[in-house]
């Protein structure tokens, strides 16, 4: 049971931490250090595994949790659910899209933000940017929760 616990510990910290760092601190230093287009590039690049390490974390988590604690306290297992859902979510659908209107477009320096592809990616962004705040807001509740 304890090794469970510390797992779970572990792969939540590890999980809200990732999502901490790629969010609050590599991805605004790529925006102000490079421009526009090769920041997007990187990012880009970075997205499959970053969403492949959150689900990674959270299945970890929520095996372990279950395994450990069953359903003793539901709040922590609806958390877990949750963030899995959401993370799949930007995984299997937004990035992909998000992905596909970044080749459409081209270049966002060159292209205007009127333009109706780029008005569609700053959507699919703006949402993106709600679920990741979503999950680390999560991860930290999960970190601090008994």
């Amino acid at each position: 049971m304890q090794y469970l616990d510390m797992l779970y510990r572990l792969s939540i910290s590890l999980w809200a931490g990732g999502n901490a760092i790629f969010t609050l601190m590599l991805t605004p230093i790529l925006f102000k250090t490079e421009s526009r287009d090769i920041a997007g590039r990187i990012v880009g690049n970075l997205f499959p595994g970053y969403f492949r390490w959150g689900l990674a974390c959270g299945v970890i988590a929520l095996v372990c949790r279950l395994a450990g604690r069953g359903f003793d306290s539901k709040l922590p297992v609806i958390l877990l659910v949750v963030m899995l859902a959401i993370t799949t979510f930007q995984a299997l659908y937004v990035e992909p899209r998000a992905a596909d209107l970044k080749r459409q477009i081209g270049s966002f320096e060159t292209t205007s933000k009127e333009d109706p592809l780029r008005q569609q990616f700053s959507k699919l962004h703006g949402i993106s940017a709600v679920c990741n705040l979503t999950v680390l807001a999560g991860g930290v509740l999960l970190v601090v929760l008994p």
